[in-house]
């Protein structure tokens, strides 16, 4: 994004006139080197749109320690997002707090017998790594055989897996907004529905663009179901008390329009792609499309989430829960 496009904020980028055709020049490397050649630039603000961990740069550096109360982040304490990448840390913590509609989950552990461990587990089923991003090592098994191979081939690169219900009914997504001034609340963008999966998966918004599979629930048809899921979403980001946006992944038990929505998967860096450069008109994410609705424009959704942010010193502060 050009800094003519959004007239009240500059926008510092690695070259001064990077090349709307070609991918490189737009963003600093998540490196020390990458995030201080940015702040020696000027930068007043970082976005951490990257995969953040316990042992990254924004956490460790102590080149960055005189300026981590000056310096504000876009994102999650690197310590948080280290913990609550791990989905099954995350759905054992909801169903241990209660209060929301989650699946039924099985752990699978590379260090034990398959077989006894697979014993029980009703087909159809969902097989998926432990951490992720998008749909990538997401499998619906439809029978023991094709269980079997998925888990092997994920556990060859894993410690662990998680095998969960499988909801046959309309899959929906929710951006849930941090509070932004004190005594705000978390809330949410409206409803996205998803459709025309693959093989009964939602695929990665990269391979198909989500123009293509999902729309926004208008409110005529926003009865009491959506309300719940958009509620229990709120509740959950509350719960992990994030500071930035996160987008909350749900689906039906059942086809029934009256069957609840189930909570499946809580991801801390929803993909905030956009039309911002020529040849990207369609490269709306999830949460674009959500703000959309509201008559946001793709800079308007990136100055609220600007507002999101907070001083580096509280970013690591931060502990998961």
């Amino acid at each position: 994004m050009d800094a003519d496009q959004c007239s009240d904020i500059n926008v510092i980028t690695p070259s001064s006139s990077p090349d709307p055709s070609v991918d490189t020049g737009w963003c600093f490397p998540d490196t020390e080197d990458g995030i201080l050649q940015a702040i020696n630039r000027g930068a007043s603000h970082l976005w951490a749109n990257t995969i953040l961990f316990a042992s990254h740069p924004i956490q460790v550096s102590r080149a960055l320690d005189k300026y981590q109360d000056l310096i504000h982040v876009v994102g999650q304490g690197p310590l948080v997002v280290e913990k609550y990448d791990d989905k099954q840390y995350v759905n054992d913590m909801l169903r241990r707090i209660g209060g929301f509609t989650m699946p039924g989950a099985w752990s699978i552990r590379a260090d034990m017998a398959l077989a006894p461990q697979l014993n029980g587990v009703p087909l159809p089923i969902v097989a998926k790594p432990v951490r992720g991003r998008g749909s990538q090592g997401v499998k619906v098994c439809y029978s023991y055989s094709e269980l079997v191979t998925h888990a092997q081939n994920l556990l060859a690169n894993s410690s662990s897996i998680i095998l969960e219900e499988f909801l046959e009914g309309e899959e929906i997504t929710i951006t849930v907004m941090p509070p932004t001034e004190p005594g705000s609340k978390y809330w949410s963008l409206p409803v996205v529905t998803r459709f025309n999966h693959q093989d009964d998966i939602a695929p990665y918004n990269g391979v198909v663009a989500v123009a293509k599979n999902s729309r926004v629930v208008s409110e005529s048809e926003l009865d009491e179901v959506y309300i719940q899921a958009m509620e229990e979403c709120e509740r959950a980001a509350q719960a992990l008390a994030v500071t930035a946006p996160i987008r909350v992944d749900a689906r039906r038990l059942k086809r029934s329009k009256a069957s609840k929505f189930v909570l499946f998967d809580i991801n801390m860096k929803p993909n905030m792609t956009g039309p911002g450069r020529p040849g990207r008109e369609d490269q709306a994410s999830l949460t674009l499309l959500a703000a959309s609705s509201l008559g946001w424009g793709y800079q308007e959704l990136l100055k609220r989430i600007l507002n999101t942010s907070h001083s580096l010193n509280e970013l690591r502060r931060l502990k998961p829960r």
